[in-house]
Order: structure tokens, then sequence, then C-alpha cells
């Protein structure tokens, strides 16, 4: 299976397209300016302790407190607590093997007993702001690499349980024994199979630096302050997934985030750096990648798959609801009971695709067609694991119920990820009456005119939807289009972009560095 990713970067956000032989099965935006991202580390203040909800609200600067329960509170809270105390006393950052590990908290004790208002912490986000739920939070504080994972305040070496070989495992528990620093504990991830001392040696490094580096701000912090923050979430991706078997290319748009990801591969590959490639064209690089055309289909309410069928698929406060519908399947098959196995099986992939599409997490009930036949039933359950086991968030797959029901629950570590596709018309405004259509032109030459001769702008990208540029760029057999005599007129700066995720009737100006040029509107 190939993989691509495609990074999409714009001024306000950044976009990330994950295909997997062509077909989108990831897709993530993330604003320019968003805070708390899981992995994030923050001197935090207590706001408030709630003994009903064992737990306390932490502020961490975000605009929203977070959600701090007694079970987060780890192992090493006695450790880092001592370790603030002594930074508090001497201004300096005193050696973790020096950090006493303090009084371990009683597994069925009370918040009110430990923590206080007004109480400084060290926390690490790990589920980001959901709704109106601010973040999760826990005081046990780790750093990930692609091979391996850091926890300071400790003394330990772990091998993942997925790491099936025994000769394997000991091999890599005894060579991060003999290198990793006091004070630090380690667990060692599959990605770690088969490599060297030196690649080890060297991304163990990198970890304890990047700790040391990050907690040198603490002696003058004052809380909330953000201590260590997470990789952008392009990086974060590439080191849970990459794998130069399987990833034929890494296509980005942003000088600075090309040259970031290509260091960090070559820090992890050397020889896959070739796959990294900047994408200048003055086409999207989503409608370049067919991404914009999947998006558009794959996030409605309604999500057609396999001759016909169709899932349809809600949210609600609690829970997402998918159900399963045959369409015109159902009649092209006098077998009712082969009919509905074959729809749901297809229904299963589908469904698979979109909970990491989406990032779909909580619980999720899915309404596959009824089915009497037990074989079928079992056959559906083993295929949806099965399917699910690419998935990396941690899930349940319970057996279809006696109504044909299937119950799973997804680990939601952010917000589902939602796209609106249905799209109101920019003209209207979504009332259903709007302008003559023949203004449009009129209207774009104003704004050309405005922006070349008001704003001396010499040089601009006009972005429209296809169908309007067709029409802008038509020839008439004795006059030339309407665009080259805009470009003759004003200025021969100006280029015309066919853009997919342009309404019909709107258009977006931009400037050679892809920067929005409204803000020059009255």
């Amino acid at each position: 299976m190939d993989s691509q990713l495609i990074i999409d970067v714009r001024p306000k956000e950044v976009a990330m397209a994950l295909l997997e032989d062509r077909k989108l099965v990831e897709f993530q935006r993330e604003k320019s300016n968003s805070s708390c991202a899981v992995g994030d580390i923050y001197l935090g203040k207590v706001r408030k302790i709630m003994p009903g909800l064992n737990a306390a609200f932490v502020d961490i600067g975000s605009g929203q407190d977070a959600f701090l329960h007694y079970y987060d509170l780890g192992m090493e809270f006695g450790a880092t607590e001592n370790y603030l105390k002594m930074i508090a006393q001497g201004r300096n950052l005193p050696p973790l093997t020096k950090v006493a590990p303090g009084v371990a908290l009683p597994r069925e004790g009370k918040i009110e007993n430990v923590l206080s208002a007004g109480q400084t912490l060290l926390v690490q986000v790990t589920k980001e702001p959901i709704s109106t739920k601010g973040a999760r939070l826990s005081t046990t504080l780790s750093l990930a690499g692609r091979s391996m994972v850091l926890f300071p305040f400790g003394n330990k070496v772990s091998v993942s349980k997925k790491i099936s070989s025994k000769e394997e495992g000991k091999r890599l528990k005894s060579l991060i024994q003999s290198i990793k620093p006091e004070g630090f504990t380690v667990v060692i991830r599959t990605s770690a199979i088969g490599k060297k001392a030196l690649e080890l040696h060297a991304e163990l490094n990198r970890l304890v630096n990047r700790w040391n580096d990050s907690v040198k701000k603490l002696p003058r912090a004052k809380a909330p302050a953000l201590i260590c923050a997470e990789p952008n979430r392009a990086l974060s991706l590439l080191r849970d997934t990459f794998s130069a078997a399987t990833y034929t290319e890494i296509a980005i748009n942003d000088k600075d985030m090309y040259g970031a990801i290509k260091d960090y591969i070559s820090t992890i590959a050397p020889d896959s750096t070739d796959i990294v490639s900047y994408y200048d064209n003055s086409k999207p690089i989503f409608d370049h990648y067919d991404v914009t055309r999947q998006v558009k289909s794959l996030f409605g309410r309604t999500v057609t798959y396999k001759g016909g069928a169709y899932l349809i698929i809600e949210k609600t406060e609690a829970m997402h609801v998918v159900d399963v519908n045959s369409g015109n399947r159902s009649r092209k098959s006098n077998a009712q009971e082969d009919t509905a196995l074959d729809v749901n099986l297809s229904a299963a992939e589908e469904l698979a695709r979109q909970l990491r599409l989406r990032d779909m997490g909580g619980i999720i009930v899915v309404d596959f067609i009824d089915m009497n036949d037990p074989q079928h039933c079992k056959q559906l359950y083993d295929h949806m694991r099965a399917l699910m086991k690419t998935d990396r968030a941690k899930h349940n797959i319970l057996p279809l119920s006696k109504f044909c029901v299937m119950q799973i629950t997804r680990q939601r570590v952010r917000e589902a990820t939602t796209e609106h596709t249905e799209e109101t018309c920019p003209t209207c405004m979504g009332t259903g009456k709007m302008q003559a259509s023949i203004l449009l032109v009129e209207q774009i030459e104003k704004k050309v005119a405005d922006l070349i001769e008001n704003h001396n702008v010499r040089q601009c990208n006009l972005h429209v939807n296809p169908y309007v540029a067709a029409y802008l760029q038509r020839h008439e057999i004795f006059s030339p289009s309407e665009f080259s005599r805009w470009r003759k007129k004003y200025s021969r700066g100006l280029k015309l972009v066919e853009d997919q995720s342009i309404a019909f009737l709107d258009y977006k100006f931009y400037d050679k560095e892809g920067n929005d040029l409204d803000v020059f509107d009255d």
C-alpha cells in the first residue's frame, strides 16, 4: 500500500491529508494559533478543587480551565512537586537524581488532601478541549520519540508488549539500560526493532536534551506557562506512522515546513529524503492531489459507497450514530440474506475508513442491515475487527446485538474533524435570492482595479470556481477573453487560479506569498 502525506500550509491554518492508494483516509486541520495540543507540558495553577468529582480545575493559560482527576496524578507526582519546590528555593535546576521521589499516593485518596487552590503543578495535556469541555491533564510527564518514550522522574526500562520477539526485546532493553542517563524511565516502542545502538543513542540524547532545554524555563516561569510544546501535528503524524516501505511521497506547499520535515526525515531515514517534495504551483495543492473533491464527498451526512449503498452519520452530544442503507442494492438480488451480508461487509470497510478520516471518538453505534444467520453476524464482527487493526487509536468492538447493532468505543483525544460540504451561496447568503449572476464579472473587475490602482498590488492570484474560470477565459471570435483584457488593462502580474474549494459565485484574492488580500476590503 502506497501512502502519501499532503500538507497544505496557509496563513491561518495547516491542513494534512493522508492518502492510501490515492484514497483519503485521514484528514486534519490545525489553526496556526491553536494551543493546548496533546503532549504539551505546562506549568499550571490550580484554580478550584472539586471534591465531588475528586478532581481539580487547572489554569494552563488556554482560556479554558483544564481538568485533572485524582487518578491522573500519577506515581511521579511527589517527585515533580519536590522538583518544583527545589527550584523555588534555589532558582536553579537540580539534577533529577537529587530529587526525592515523595510519598506514594493512596489508590483511593481524596484530591483535597493533595492539592489546594493556587498551587503550581507540572502537567501534560492528554486530551485536547472538546466542545465545552477543557483539556484533560496528567502529572505523568513524557516525551515521545519515534523509537522510545522518555519519562523523567524514574529509573526503569520497559519494552512495548507489541514487540513479540523475546530476543529482540532483551537486546533492546539491555542496550537502552547501558546508555540511559539516571533519573529517566524509557519505554521502547516497536519502531526500535532492528535499530542499532548508534541510532537509539542519538534519539535518546535528543529527547533528554529536549527535556533539559524545556525545564530551563522553570526558574523564571510564572504559572500559567507553556514549558514544552509538542512538534507540529505533521511531524507528530510522521513520528508515529512513517515507514520508508510505505510512504512514497510527502508534498508540502510551504518552504519552512518543507525544510523542517526534510530535516526530520533525514534523521530517522536518511535514505528516504527524496520522497519529500516542495509543491510550487499556482493550482492549490489539495486540488492537484484530488483531496478537495474527496473531502467534499466524504464528510457529508450521507456517504455513498459500493453499489449505491450508503451510510448516514449523525453526531450527537453523547455519541455518533451510523445507519447502514442498502440503497438500490435490494432491487438487484432475490437473496435478501446474501445481499444484507454483502452490503454490511462493504459498510464495515467504509466505516473503518470514516472513523479514521473524521477521527470519531467516544461511543459509535452502528445500525447494520438485519441478518438472521448467526454465522453472517460473526463474519461481519470478525471483518470489522480485522479492518480496525490498522487504526492507531485505542478501540473496542462488541459483537452484534440481536437487532444487528454494533457498539464501538474509540479513543478520543481531540475534537472530531468536521468539514462543511454544503456551500452557502455567497451572493444570497442562504436566503434563496441573489442578484443577477452577470454582475459577478463586474464585481471582480472592480476589486481588481481597487487592488492595483488604490493599494498598489501589482502581483496577485485570483482564485475562482473552475466554472467561473472557464467563463473568464472564454474567447469570442473577434475579441479576447475577459481575463486577458484585465491583464492588459490593469497588470500582467494578475493570475487566474482554478480552485475547487471556492463556491460557485465566490472569489478570493491572494498575494504571491499566499496571504489573503481581503484585508483591503472597505
